[in-house]
């Protein structure tokens, strides 16, 4: 792999990196449940992945009174906690991400987790020293606000033509357009094909393999 039209790339975490797309859902669905809510479909509450739990519970659960979401944001990381230690990367992307790394581009996340959340997903040997800076949505703008990919060019001094984000949903893509970057979307995630290519991606790929295929190709 050479080094050719970016310096940095960002990854978003949930259904990018990490299959955790079903995890998600179903804790979402399931907080719902215990809340006496009326239950999102799987798309609705996939829809939600990759926004600020805030957000994310606003889009899934609309009927409930804002003063409430606080319980349905335990509710939530009661059902999604109890299945975060089983959950692994896609196949390929922990290779995928030692190679970058080793012909020296500069690696982020820009998540919509919470810091705790991240810290807990990323708490694995494998993954230390991999990434140069990371962007929780508790610690600035939740996507698609552009605040997390400026703040991390800003650090590591990448400017947008030089930066590329890779997500697997609208909200990754929309941030990544806000912020005058290329992006690359993932259709094995949490959102649709036709979702995807209505933002107009520079590349859409189907699995990791084929992401680091065209990342070669980019460079």
């Amino acid at each position: 792999m050479h080094r050719q039209n970016y310096d940095l790339i960002v990854f978003d975490w949930d259904g990018t990196l990490m299959d955790s797309t079903a995890a998600i859902t179903g804790a979402i669905q399931q907080a719902c449940v215990d809340l006496g809510l009326a239950v999102p479909s799987r798309e609705q509450a996939s829809y939600v992945i990759g926004l600020g739990l805030e957000d994310a519970l606003r889009h899934a659960a609309p009927e409930l009174p804002h003063a409430d979401y606080p319980r349905l944001a335990a509710a939530y990381r009661k059902h999604y906690f109890a299945l975060d230690g089983q959950l692994v990367l896609f196949d390929g992307a922990l290779e995928l991400l030692h190679e970058l790394k080793s012909v020296g581009y500069n690696l982020a996340i820009a998540t919509g987790k919470s810091r705790i959340g991240l810290s807990r997903a990323m708490d694995r040997p494998e993954l230390r020293g991999l990434f140069d800076t990371t962007r929780t949505a508790d610690e600035t703008f939740s996507k698609p606000h552009p605040a997390m990919l400026h703040e991390i060019m800003a650090e590591l001094a990448s400017p947008p033509r030089r930066t590329v984000m890779v997500g697997d949903t609208t909200h990754d893509l929309q941030m990544a357009r806000n912020a005058e970057c290329d992006a690359i979307a993932v259709s094995y995630g949490a959102h649709d094909i036709a979702q995807l290519q209505s933002l107009s991606p520079v590349g859409l790929v189907h699995s990791v393999t084929e992401l680091q295929g065209f990342l070669q190709q980019r460079g």
